[in-house]
C-alpha cells in the first residue's frame, strides 16, 4: 500500500469556522463617578415589578425581552453555559422560550453584540464607578451592559433603554438597591458617550487577554488583531448548494454572493425558514469554511465514509449529496435528531449511531474517515460569541488529550489505504498541526497527504509548507 503524507486543514475563514483539517493514510490494517446608593424597600414581584402585596402592575412593553437578554448573558459569562442552549425553543431559557419570534431577534441581537463588544463596555464602566458593584449574582453588571448595548451598538433611544435597566432592576431583589446607581451612570454615558468611546482601543479591548497572547504567539501581533478585529464583524449566513443547483441562479434569488470557495454568502438573512429553497431542500446552512474539510476528501461516492463527531450535520450532508455512504456519529442523542430531520428535508440518507468515540467498539471498517474534532472554537467566535467566554485556556489542555485520543482510535476503524480528514474549529495549534505531527511520530505507518495549494480554488497562501491548510477568521 503506497502511504502518503497526512493532512491537518484549519479552515476558519470569514470567521465562520476555522477548520483544521488533516488527512491521513493508513498504510496498514492496524472621578464624577456617580456613587454607589444603597436603597430600602419592599422587593418586588419578579414577572412585574410590582411591590409585594400590591396589585400587579401591567407589564412594561419591552420589558420581558431585555429580561431575557440579562438573564442569557449572564448565564453565558458567569455560568459558562451555551448560547445555542439557551436560544433553544424547546428546552432553552424560560424568559426565551416566552417571547414572541420578533422579540427572540432582538434578544439574540443583545446578547451577541453584548459579547462581542464585552471588553469595551467592561472598559467603560470602570471609568463611570468609583469601584466594583458589590453584587454576587452580577445581575446589576450584566442589566448595565445590555442598557450600554441598546444605547452605544443598537440605536435604542437613550430614556427608553434607561427606563427598561431601571424597571429590570425594579424587579430584581439583589438589584433593586442599585437601581439610582443604574440611572445615574446610564445617563452619564448617555451625555458623555464620545468621551468615553473615542480613547479605546475596541479591537483590543473585546479580546480575552489569555486568547490574544496565544494568537500573538502564534501567528503575530498584526494577525491577531486581524482576527479580533474579524470577530467582531457582523456574521453572514453562509449555505451549502446541493451538486446540481445552479450557484449563479440561487445567488441572485436569494440576493447571495457566490464565495470562490462555493458557498453562498447572504448577508442579511433574517428567518432561515423563509428563505427560498429551503422547504423544498436545495441547500442547508453551513459556514464557507466549514466546507472545506469534506472537499479535501475528494471523489466520495459510492465510498462507505465515517462523520465522526457529525453535529450539527453540515458535512453529513455534503458526503451524502456526493453520494457517499455516510455514517453519522456523535455522542449527543438530540443533536443526531436535529441532523435527521434536515437530512430528511434535503431528501439524504445517512446511517447513525450514538456513540462516545473514547469508548465505542466499532468493528465495521471505512474507505474514509472524516473526523471534526471537539475543540476550543476559538475560531467561531464570529458566529459564536459565547465561545470565548465558555473556555478557559486549561481546557486547551484537556482538549488536546482527546483529539490525539480520537485520532488514534479513528485510525483504527480506516481500511488500509484509506483517508482521514482530521478538523478542528479552533486556532490553537495545540489542536492542528501539532496534534498531527505527533501523530506522524507516534503511528510510523500514517503519513501526511499535503494538500497541494491548487486543491481547492483560492487557497493560495493558506497551506502550510508541510501541506496542511490553515485559514483565519480574517482570511
Amino acid at each position: 500500500m503506497s502511504g502518503r503524507n497526512g493532512r491537518t486543514t484549519n479552515n476558519s475563514g470569514n470567521g465562520a469556522r476555522p477548520n483544521r483539517n488533516a488527512r491521513a493514510e493508513n498504510k496498514n490494517s492496524s472621578s464624577g463617578k456617580p456613587k454607589q446608593a444603597r436603597h430600602s424597600g419592599k422587593t418586588g414581584d419578579r414577572k412585574t415589578g410590582a411591590p409585594q402585596g400590591r396589585p400587579a402592575r401591567k407589564p412594561v412593553p419591552g420589558l420581558a425581552t431585555r429580561r431575557a437578554a440579562v438573564d442569557i448573558l449572564g448565564k453565558v459569562v458567569h455560568s459558562r453555559r451555551m448560547l445555542a442552549a439557551e436560544f433553544d425553543t424547546e428546552h432553552g431559557n424560560n424568559f426565551y422560550r416566552e417571547l414572541a419570534a420578533n422579540d427572540r431577534a432582538l434578544v439574540r441581537a443583545i446578547v451577541g453584540v453584548a459579547l462581542h463588544h464585552r471588553g469595551q463596555i467592561a472598559e467603560m464602566l470602570t471609568r463611570l464607578l468609583d469601584r466594583p458593584i458589590p453584587e454576587k449574582t452580577d445581575r446589576v453588571e450584566d442589566i448595565l451592559h445590555v442598557a450600554i448595548v441598546e444605547i452605544l451598538f443598537l440605536d435604542v433611544a437613550g430614556h427608553a433603554a434607561v427606563s427598561l435597566a431601571v424597571d429590570e432592576a425594579s424587579a430584581e431583589r439583589k438589584a433593586q438597591p442599585y437601581k439610582g446607581l443604574i440611572n445615574a451612570v446610564l445617563h452619564r454615558l448617555i451625555r458623555e458617550r464620545e468621551a468615553f468611546l473615542a480613547p479605546q482601543d475596541a479591537v483590543r479591548l473585546n479580546a480575552l487577554d489569555w486568547l490574544f497572547a496565544r494568537w500573538s504567539a502564534a501567528y503575530g501581533e498584526e494577525t491577531a488583531r486581524a482576527i479580533a478585529a474579524a470577530h467582531m464583524a457582523e456574521p453572514g449566513l453562509d449555505i451549502t448548494l446541493k451538486p446540481a443547483e445552479d450557484a449563479a441562479a440561487w445567488a441572485e434569488k436569494l440576493g447571495a454572493t457566490v464565495l470562490p470557495t462555493g458557498s453562498l454568502r447572504i448577508a442579511e438573512a433574517g428567518r432561515v425558514e423563509d428563505l427560498a429553497g429551503f422547504e423544498t431542500g436545495a441547500w442547508w446552512v453551513q459556514d464557507a469554511a466549514a466546507a472545506l474539510p469534506t472537499q479535501l476528501l475528494g471523489d466520495v461516492a459510492g465510498l462507505n465514509v465515517a462523520d465522526l463527531c457529525a453535529t450539527p450535520g453540515g458535512k453529513t450532508a455534503q458526503l451524502a449529496a456526493a453520494g457517499a455512504k455516510v455514517t453519522a456519529v456523535d455522542i449527543s442523542p438530540n443533536r443526531l435528531k436535529r441532523v435527521s430531520q434536515n437530512m430528511e428535508r434535503l431528501g439524504l440518507s445517512m446511517e447513525v449511531r450514538t456513540a462516545d468515540l473514547g469508548v465505542w467498539e466499532q468493528g465495521e471498517t471505512f474507505d474514509s474517515i472524516l473526523l471534526d474534532a471537539p475543540c476550543s472554537a476559538t475560531g467561531t467566535a464570529r458566529c459564536h460569541p459565547d465561545m470565548p467566554w465558555s473556555e478557559r485556556e486549561a481546557d486547551i489542555v484537556t482538549l488536546s488529550e482527546i483529539q490525539a485520543r480520537f485520532l488514534r482510535r479513528a485510525l483504527g476503524w480506516l481500511k488500509p489505504g484509506g483517508v482521514m480528514v482530521y478538523c478542528t474549529c479552533s486556532l490553537e495549534p495545540e489542536g492542528g498541526e501539532r496534534q498531527i505531527e505527533a501523530l506522524l511520530t507516534d503511528v510510523p505507518s500514517v503519513e501526511r497527504v499535503p494538500i497541494a495549494a491548487d486543491e481547492i480554488t483560492e487557497l493560495d497562501g493558506l497551506v502550510t509548507p508541510a501541506g496542511d491548510l490553515r485559514t483565519l477568521p480574517c482570511h
